[in-house]
């Protein structure tokens, strides 16, 4: 028994295993690219990306599926590079941060003067806006950005008034306005 468990685990050679895990990771991490770049309008890229992706998952699971009866081990490592390929493919997706976000300060209206001041002073638009806290009138500030300079933008506002309440949203299209330019990338 143990002498056919053995077989199963050592009948592939590590070197396609190793194949198949990593070529798994590529293939998905391009997918959730895929799929993140279409919901957030870029079509073009995405489509490209699809390409690359079925062109890959077609050799990959062929060569799975042709021997998982001589070795299950590569259904495994297929399963096992799947699930990693999703892990790397949303790490990448961080990292690079397509897209646009609305960036929403509620602030006291001592620092929303500055606060104002300091991000125009950095190349965004800011849409001032009063209103009424539960005790005290209140400024509301919208500023449009890139996903990639989010945190800039928010270190910035915290610098200056670190209790300000900040809430952030993904934006999927923006028209009209003043809106720092956004990276093209074949959309």
């Amino acid at each position: 028994m143990w002498q056919d468990f053995i077989h199963i685990l050592t009948i592939t050679p590590l070197w396609e295993l190793l194949l198949i895990f990593f070529a798994k990771i590529v293939e998905v991490s391009i997918g959730t690219m895929r799929i993140i770049l279409i919901s957030k309008g870029y079509r073009k890229l995405g489509t490209t990306l699809a390409l690359v992706e079925i062109i890959l998952w077609v050799f990959i699971a062929s060569g799975v599926i042709n021997g998982i009866t001589e070795s299950p081990m590569k259904g495994i490592v297929y399963s096992f590079g799947f699930a990693a390929g999703v892990f790397a493919g949303s790490l990448i997706e961080q990292k690079l941060a397509f897209g646009k976000v609305l960036i929403q300060t509620i602030t006291t209206l001592d620092f929303s003067k500055p606060i104002a001041k300091h991000l125009r002073e950095e190349g965004y638009g800011v849409t001032v806006i009063e209103g009424m806290g539960k005790d005290e009138k209140r400024q509301i500030l919208m500023i449009y950005a890139n996903r990639k300079s989010a945190r800039d933008v928010i270190k910035g506002i915290k610098d200056i008034h670190p209790k300000a309440m900040i809430v952030s949203n993904d934006v999927s299209n923006v028209s009209g306005g003043y809106i720092i330019p956004f990276r093209k990338l074949l959309k």
